[in-house]
């Protein structure tokens, strides 16, 4: 493995289309992935594995079935596994995952929103 400086502003400059993950950085078999985005996500959860949101830029909510938290830029919060939960950005914002490698973005709901082309930048 490479060792390298990742600087997250600079990387998500990169990123010029909505909702496409990159992939930033691995760390044994998780993965750090940038999405910028705007819209409502669809309700979903991960049996398996919790799973971290840090707001790079912008700023987003995050939703619980009982509770919604509002995440500003250099925020971050951690869905513990088997919770329902709805990413919403109704601005543009920057998110940065962290997860298990193959975690999908849909959870267990699945469906025409999934990605999984993941490109490295």
């Amino acid at each position: 493995m490479k060792i390298r400086v990742v600087n997250l502003a600079e990387k998500a400059g990169l990123i010029d289309e909505l909702h496409t993950y990159k992939l930033v950085a691995e760390l044994n078999e998780y993965q750090f992935k940038l999405v910028k985005a705007k819209r409502e996500f669809i309700w979903h959860r991960h049996d398996d594995t919790d799973e971290a949101f840090f707001v790079v830029e912008g700023r987003m909510q995050l939703a619980f079935r009982d509770k919604t938290f509002e995440l500003r830029e250099g925020e971050l919060i951690i869905v513990p596994k088997g919770i329902d939960h709805k990413p919403v950005c109704n601005t543009e914002c920057t998110i940065m995952l962290i997860e298990p490698k193959g975690t999908l973005n849909t959870g267990n709901a699945g469906g025409d929103l999934t990605d999984t082309e993941l490109e490295w930048i």
